[in-house]
């Protein structure tokens, strides 16, 4: 392995601490690692994510029905029925009488705000799209903090066993608490604070997964036929996640960018990122997409920008409407040699980006064929700060792909050598990457001849 120069920099000026991603949350149980690419209403106002933070409201109830409804819990059950009807993007709600279902949910009295969640919860899963789900208020602030980039909490990314409905860790960020601990991939939390987690409905699991900066949570994990305990504590503070760093190559300096997720934050830090690295004159880019789940669609959008002058990013097709093109607007930042390791865990909002590169010859693609998430999903709020994720749109690659369950093969298939991404001397996927960047940049040294 080259020798790594020492300039490790993580641009999150706020850290007061190296324990970083401190966050519990819920994946897909059917696609673990996938986060939604959260659009907002549409992909053309992806600016109004600002409505995370309360700053947008849903128009109010106009019909003679809904009037009736207006303040009840009923009330809340059918918004969200008619978020659904407005938007999503089968008109066939995936073969349902979706007039009928409203029927169905607006019949039964509901005594309390809880059991009208529970009705609403029913009726969205019956479209049977994982990604489209109600968020209690609860949810909705740990949605909020997710993309946003603050997280509270002890660092570990789950995903639900369907037959056990134990949760099964797929990760343990850096230098996490739950890392620090010793948590590993694939161990089962059998319980958090003494409860089951069978127990506990995922979307009702805040309660458990929140609480006061240094408090503490207790977590029983089973790893094989070991049974292990572990006291947690949890950390707060503002953290954009992307790192970099430059290493040194058979082919002079590089630079190595590590985007983990997709937050509000994501775009200025790449910024700042490029910038830093082309004053340090670097020859050429590693991006490490690796086990990135996606997040907001705005951030893949914009660092698709960054990279490629000119092009098409992706095309964007809702229910009723006609297909329409995002595009590169240039200048790009950088135009140096570019290659991109993504996996089985790269989905989303960072398919959309490796897509846009490879698609414009713009960069080489290392590693494993894509999770597959080729959907879009919007956000829209119910009156008493729960809300509706729903899916609106599909996209498609600039060459007019949809990858959805299909995913984004590489350009050279390497598989991986180590659990979680490392970019060390025993990381196969990143060695290749380097060797393969090295290669590109001295062909391009040689072709362009000596300099005068």
């Amino acid at each position: 392995m080259a020798d790594r120069k020492v300039n490790h920099q993580s641009d999150s000026a706020s850290c007061q601490s190296s324990k970083l991603y401190l966050h519990l949350y819920l994946s897909s149980p059917s696609h673990p690692q996938a986060m939604m690419d959260l659009s907002l209403k549409h992909w053309k106002r992806l600016s109004r994510i600002s409505l995370l933070a309360g700053l947008l409201l849903v128009s109010p109830l106009t019909s003679p029905t809904q009037a009736v409804l207006k303040d009840s819990p009923k009330a809340l059950v059918d918004q969200a029925w008619q978020i659904v009807q407005r938007n999503y993007v089968d008109r066939s709600f995936n073969k349902q009488d979706w007039i009928a279902v409203r029927s169905q949910y607006l019949q039964p009295a509901y005594p309390s705000t809880a059991a009208a969640y529970s009705a609403i919860e029913k009726m969205i899963g019956s479209l049977g799209d994982p990604y489209s789900r109600f968020l209690t208020p609860e949810a909705l602030k740990e949605l909020t903090q997710n993309v946003s980039g603050d997280f509270v909490g002890v660092g570990l990314t789950v995903s639900l066993d369907p037959n056990t409905r134990e949760w099964v860790v797929q990760k343990a960020f850096d230098e996490s608490p739950a890392a620090i601990a010793g948590l590993k991939p694939q161990d089962v939390i059998v319980s958090l604070n003494g409860k089951p987690t069978p127990s506990i409905d995922p979307s009702k699991a805040g309660p458990f997964l929140v609480g006061p900066v240094g408090s503490k949570i207790a977590v029983q994990v089973r790893r094989g036929n070991e049974n292990l305990s572990y006291t947690l504590v949890r950390e707060h503070i503002n953290l954009n996640p992307l790192t970099y760093q430059t290493v040194a190559s058979k082919a002079g300096k590089i630079g190595y960018i590590r985007l983990p997720i997709f937050t509000t934050k994501s775009t200025d830090s790449m910024k700042k990122a490029l910038s830093t690295l082309e004053s340090q004159q670097v020859a050429g880019y590693i991006l490490d997409l690796r086990g990135n789940p996606g997040g907001v669609l705005d951030a893949g959008i914009a660092i698709s920008r960054m990279w490629l002058s000119q092009g098409t990013i992706l095309s964007v097709q809702e229910r009723d409407n006609p297909r329409e093109t995002v595009n590169a607007n240039g200048p790009s930042l950088t135009n140096k040699p570019l290659v991109v390791l993504i996996d089985r865990q790269s989905a989303s909002a960072s398919e959309v980006l490796s897509a846009a590169l490879q698609d414009n010859k713009r960069a080489v693609l290392v590693g494993t064929t894509t999770l597959g998430k080729g959907l879009v999903q919007s956000f829209e709020p119910l009156n008493d700060n729960s809300g509706v994720l729903v899916t609106i749109a599909k996209y498609f690659t600039p060459n007019g792909q949809n990858i959805h369950k299909v995913g984004i093969k590489p350009n050279i298939s390497v598989e991986a050598t180590v659990e979680q991404p490392s970019a060390t001397e025993g990381d196969r996927q990143y060695q290749t990457a380097l060797e393969t960047l090295s290669q590109t940049i001295q062909r391009s040294a040689s072709s362009s001849g000596p300099k005068k």
